[in-house]
């Protein structure tokens, strides 16, 4: 198999007191490229070889990194890469949805350990807080002893302003503002000390796809996710922005116009939340939707016409999006079965083709790769990165 190719990463630096970055910078490598010798960590990053060598045994002593098998076959002595270790560091995933949420244990490659969920009419901050406290005491319990001190942080990914109700949603105020006064590190803090992060759902997807999906073929692209609302994130220089308020590509509040052209957000045209609403009216059972690995042609007398109208508007944001910020590409993904994600990708991509684009370049339209997990794998993996790993900020909302 071909070795996928080397971003660039910016150079190392050889001074004292910036280990740090410079550790950041050989993880990244290692995890972007797979198992990598010193000697072309050292070539990649302009670091001295032995500044390398002295971080290698560093984080191998740490436990971050372990030897791989030696290369034979050259002239002299064989060289010895270094890769990561998957039990070097751990963390838990929180995703906090509309109508379920998900729990996941990480390990530093990336896999998934341990995931469990629950579904629920409305999401209770009481609830969802039991299933956290009794979901890390499960997964924790699972690993041995060493490996429970390696567990860095929790990440927690929720829609933004989860307090606020929506008119496409069939729920009272009150099942709503339960959210508003709730200080999610406090209530965490009541029954761990792992520091924990917050972040937007959608923003959490981008960190997935970015990470382990189709957008590390790309540099700059924005991404779209379709849950119970619709969302999105920005990628700009291989690194996910969030934004002076952690709500940078809030794309689903792009604005767009009905069928009888009043003026309305891509959440309202490209939910998820509207297709389930056309299939309870059309006196069916919604509730696959929400059922992990459920086939959703059963609903295609509904499914069809959502696909087309959330296409339409999906074409004109993933358009208004590049007119902001040159993006090479336009990522769509979603929590629904890949089949119905290739549709709404297809459809994206021809309206996009009949709109006029003067003063633009035409993005690639095209799938993202990760899927539903994809929010609370980024959750997961946020902690891991903001502490290991270029390309993240630190903690938000730490306690």
């Amino acid at each position: 198999m071909a070795q996928p190719e080397l971003r660039a990463f910016n150079s190392g630096v050889n001074q004292s007191g910036v280990r740090d970055y410079n550790e950041r910078l050989l993880l990244s490598m290692i995890q972007q490229m797979g198992p990598l010798p010193g000697s072309d960590l050292a070539r990649h990053s302009g670091l001295s070889a032995q500044t390398v060598s002295v971080i290698l045994r560093s984080l191998e002593a740490e436990g971050l990194l372990v030897k791989g098998d030696p290369q034979r076959g050259r002239v002299g002595k064989p060289r010895v890469p270094m890769q990561l270790n998957a039990a070097g560091v751990f963390a838990i995933g929180l995703k906090i949805g509309r109508r379920s949420a998900d729990l996941a244990l990480m390990d530093l490659l990336g896999a998934v350990r341990q995931q469990k969920q629950i579904q629920y009419r409305y999401a209770r901050p009481d609830e969802v807080i039991a299933f956290l406290r009794a979901g890390l005491d499960e997964m924790t319990a699972s690993l041995s002893k060493p490996h429970r001190s390696r567990v860095c942080g929790i990440g927690i990914a929720a829609p933004f302003e989860m307090w606020k109700p929506h008119d496409i949603i069939d729920a009272d105020d009150s099942e709503f503002r339960s959210w508003q006064d709730v200080d999610m590190s406090a209530e965490v803090g009541k029954f761990t000390d792992l520091p924990v992060s917050w972040v937007n759902d959608a923003t959490s997807a981008c960190y997935a796809e970015n990470t382990f999906g189709h957008g590390r073929a790309f540099r700059d692209y924005a991404y779209f996710f379709i849950g119970a609302f619709a969302g999105g994130g920005v990628v700009m220089n291989d690194a996910v922005f969030e934004g002076r308020r952690s709500n940078a590509g809030a794309l689903g509040s792009l604005m767009s116009r009905d069928a009888g052209g009043r003026p309305v957000q891509l959440i309202d045209r490209a939910s998820i939340f509207l297709l389930e609403t056309a299939i309870r009216e059309a006196g069916g059972d919604p509730a696959l939707l929400w059922t992990q690995g459920a086939d959703w042609s059963i609903f295609e007398a509904q499914l069809g016409p959502w696909i087309e109208m959330a296409a339409q508007d999906l074409a004109m944001a993933a358009l208004s999006a590049c007119a902001v910020i040159d993006f090479e590409a336009v990522l769509i993904d979603g929590a629904f079965p890949p089949e119905v994600r290739a549709r709404l990708v297809e459809r994206t991509a021809h309206h996009a083709g009949k709109i006029e684009t003067i003063g633009l370049f035409r993005p690639e339209i095209t799938e993202g790769t990760v899927g539903a997990h994809a929010r609370v794998l980024g959750a997961a993996y946020r902690p891991i990165a903001s502490r290991y790993f270029l390309g993240t900020g630190g903690l938000s909302g730490t306690g």
